[in-house]
């Protein structure tokens, strides 16, 4: 047979499968009418093994090994279709609907603002772009920016999350399963790191330069040009200016923004010093209640699911089936379970979007656990 000849055979069992897709659908509907009318839970796993294990049984050998994956698939459409037949709501849907009526319709200036660091920390300067007229409090620690927003003493929080060079920060990612907040906006800030020193010192004379890891392992290649130098981390970034403003030595140094130029009196030896011109950090401004802006199109989760084959592949197939777009997939290590991961999520979900509120609905079906962290905007 000619290639065309196969392609048209092909279209003819496509419209087959269509026709009985529809039709496979049309009797979910009816089990979805069933379940609500006599109050049975829409996820019968019982049920569905038996079915994959009897199509799995029924499949010719040549492609056995495919036959899990496509009914995988059709069962989550099912799943989700009835779902939304039966218009499930949830503790969770009802909360995000009342935190869409009752936020303001702009975001509030002049508010109390934690952020761990001091004066000309990048926190500080994400702070300013995000809240007009922050009144920032300063911690030592991101967990004390944590317990801040938890214990009221603050109405927001500004927490770095990752960096485009350096990548994530894990200890933040770690933080955020032991902590309770929301994510009511975000912001990608670009990052200049500056060799800033005492005014009149030159490079020759400098033994010790200070700086956050992460900002130390951005300029690794400038760091990597100077010999006899002692490259030291610290806890921030305008911390490591600091300490050099106040130190009686003039052989020290701190890479650091140039906000901290003016701010602690120094001088700029070497100038955007990171190895890549596109540097950014991305914040997360956090609060203790649910806050949800208008124009919210971006939505963070955590979840975990059961330490077993396929249990990833149900949570990213109810995106799919969905047309949900995955943003970010990061993982971090669970505490006191071995080879076990909390996941976090980023979507590109528009918060009005009716899929968005029934995936809300959805998805603590098939995860361990699920924490809906927040929907918001990015400010770039």
């Amino acid at each position: 047979m000619e290639p065309s000849e196969y392609r048209a055979k092909i279209d003819q069992v496509d419209e087959q499968i269509v026709a009985l897709f529809a039709q496979r659908m049309a009797f979910a509907n009816a089990v979805a009418k069933y379940k609500q009318e006599h109050g049975v839970p829409v996820i019968d796993m019982k049920r569905e093994r038996e079915k994959l294990h009897d199509v799995l049984n029924a499949s010719p050998e040549d492609v056995k090994e495919y036959v899990p994956l496509l009914y995988s698939l059709m069962l989550e459409l099912s799943r989700s279709y009835q779902y939304r037949l039966l218009g499930v709501g949830t503790e969770l849907t009802r909360k995000i609907e009342s935190a869409i009526d009752n936020t303001p319709k702009l975001f509030p200036s002049n508010v109390t603002v934690a952020c761990q660091g001091v004066e000309g920390a990048n926190s500080q300067i994400a702070a300013d772009k995000l809240i007009v007229g922050a009144k920032i409090m300063y911690f030592t620690s991101f967990e004390g920016v944590f317990n801040a927003i938890e214990k009221g003493f603050c109405r927001y929080g500004v927490i770095p999350l990752e960096n485009s060079l350096a990548g994530s920060v894990n200890q933040v990612y770690d933080l955020m399963q032991r902590h309770e907040f929301n994510i009511v906006r975000s912001l990608r800030l670009k990052v200049d790191h500056n060799l800033l020193v005492k005014p009149g010192v030159k490079l020759s004379e400098v033994r010790e330069i200070y700086s956050h890891q992460h900002a130390l392992s951005q300029c690794a290649n400038f760091l990597a040009t100077l010999s006899n130098i002692k490259i030291i981390p610290c806890e921030n970034t305008a911390i490591a200016a600091q300490n050099v403003a106040n130190s009686d030595r003039r052989d020290i140094a701190a890479l650091a923004s140039r906000s901290c130029i003016k701010l602690y009196g120094l001088e700029c030896l070497k100038a955007s010093v990171q190895d890549k011109d596109n540097n950014y950090t991305r914040f997360i401004c956090i609060s203790k209640d649910l806050e949800i802006y208008p124009g919210a199109n971006r939505t963070s989760l955590m979840a975990s699911i059961s330490h077993e084959p396929g249990s990833l592949y149900k949570l990213l197939s109810r995106l799919y089936a969905l047309g949900v777009n995955l943003i970010k997939l990061e993982s971090r290590p669970l505490p006191d379970r071995d080879f076990e991961f909390m996941f976090y999520l980023d979507l590109d979900a528009p918060v009005y979007s009716p899929r968005f509120i029934q995936l809300m609905g959805e998805l603590k079906g098939v995860c361990e656990t699920f924490t809906y962290l927040g929907s918001y905007t990015e400010v770039i």
